[in-house]
């Protein structure tokens, strides 16, 4: 018998653990109560008005037009496929802005403790700034200046002759695919494994003999010369579509409406204010031993900065700079007021055609949800790789 384990005992009902699972099953059998009530009332209340109920509505024809699309989309397809590209929509914001938020924020976190008074002073007045306006207002001042003040097509802005900026939108040189590029793309995947077995190796080697290896350049360059030899492997395809200045358009290339530019500018320049203070907070938590010492030690500033204070800041930063994730994504249901048709827009389209409002709040509910779990998932795992592991 070993002496360090606790003899077993039978488990008896009036124990603590009983009563919790006892207690436990009794609130979900009456949360289970209640949300059936809930549903059998709305059936009954529908019928009794005799609105009709379902989701068979989603294979009609949808009968309406979508002023922007990342897939073909024509009114003869179906609300399903229109709802579809609503979702697409609200990703593309959601992610593109994350993105965008994250750089941004941080900089904007490092300037708020910046040795250098000016640069101190502007981070702190925009943070102050943006985090105080609503978003709403936000999202309208940045529309109305990209309607009204930004010149007309036919004259638009001219970025050495590759994007034009105008009211029309921001119109950018895309590639024309080609089996170089998609190659090009599956070797990336390629070289992004490779580089993450180096780091793992580099992490050991420094674990057992304390001799760091490059954990940042050396996977830059194996990603970069993956896609290099995809690229070569496949043609080596360099045909650009550029677009084009006409009499009364800019024709051709990639494009970004007005709606899309205003809600995505919104959303960052907002978001970056609260992402800032996450950062700011999460830097100046980390003990001023640890800085001095890197300092005791003769690193550089930046080596300090990415060395000892962000590896230890990002336990603190991590866990509300999600909460941040998650708010840009359901602000994006703003969208609405400036008219980008994301998955609220074009849902309350539906639901204006069809009335069947209970399925159409669903849906909407249903993808907030599901991208917020997603997202909240993701960073719960980012969390535990950067914990601090004590030995």
């Amino acid at each position: 018998m070993n002496p360090r384990r606790p003899p077993w005992q039978r488990p008896s009902w009036r124990g603590r653990a009983a009563r919790g699972v006892f207690f436990q099953a009794i609130a979900l059998g009456v949360v289970c109560l209640a949300v059936g009530l809930l549903a059998h009332n709305t059936v009954a209340n529908l019928r009794a008005r005799g609105i009709q109920s379902g989701f068979d509505f989603l294979n009609a024809t949808a009968g309406f037009d979508i002023g922007e699309s990342p897939i073909p989309f024509s009114p003869t397809d179906s609300y399903a496929r229109a709802i579809g590209i609503g979702v697409l929509n609200t990703l593309r914001v959601a992610l593109i802005g994350i993105l965008l938020t994250t750089v941004f924020g941080t900089l904007l976190g490092i300037g708020r403790l910046s040795r250098n008074a000016l640069v101190r002073g502007l981070c702190y007045g925009y943070v102050e700034l943006f985090r105080n306006v609503p978003l709403l207002l936000q999202l309208l001042m940045w529309y109305l200046l990209c309607v009204e003040v930004l010149p007309p097509a036919q004259a638009a802005w001219n970025f050495a002759g590759l994007f034009y900026l105008s009211k029309g939108g921001l119109a950018f040189p895309v590639p024309l695919w080609h089996a170089g590029q998609i190659l090009g793309l599956v070797c990336a995947l390629v070289g992004v494994g490779i580089a993450w077995g180096w780091r793992r190796r580099a992490q050991r080697h420094f674990e057992l003999t304390g001799i760091p290896r490059d954990r940042v350049w050396v996977p830059l360059l194996l990603v970069a010369t993956s896609v290099g030899i995809g690229w070569w492997a496949g043609g080596a395809p360099r045909v650009w579509q550029v677009p084009e200045q006409l009499a009364f358009a800019v024709d051709g290339g990639g494009s970004a409406t007005p709606e899309f530019l205003a809600l995505l500018l919104g959303l960052v320049l907002y978001t970056a204010a609260f992402v800032a203070e996450v950062v700011r907070s999460g830097i100046q938590s980390v003990d001023r031993g640890q800085v001095e010492a890197a300092r005791a030690l003769g690193l550089t500033p930046r080596l300090e900065l990415r060395l000892v204070v962000l590896p230890q800041a990002l336990r603190v930063i991590v866990p509300p700079l999600t909460n941040q994730y998650l708010n840009l994504t359901k602000n994006s249901s703003l969208a609405v007021a400036i008219g980008y048709p994301d998955v609220v827009s074009i849902a309350n389209t539906t639901l204006n055609q069809t009335g069947r409002a209970v399925e159409c709040i669903a849906i909407i509910m249903a993808v907030y949800l599901a991208t917020s779990l997603a997202t909240a998932a993701f960073m719960s795992w980012y969390n535990r790789r950067v914990a601090i592991v004590e030995r």
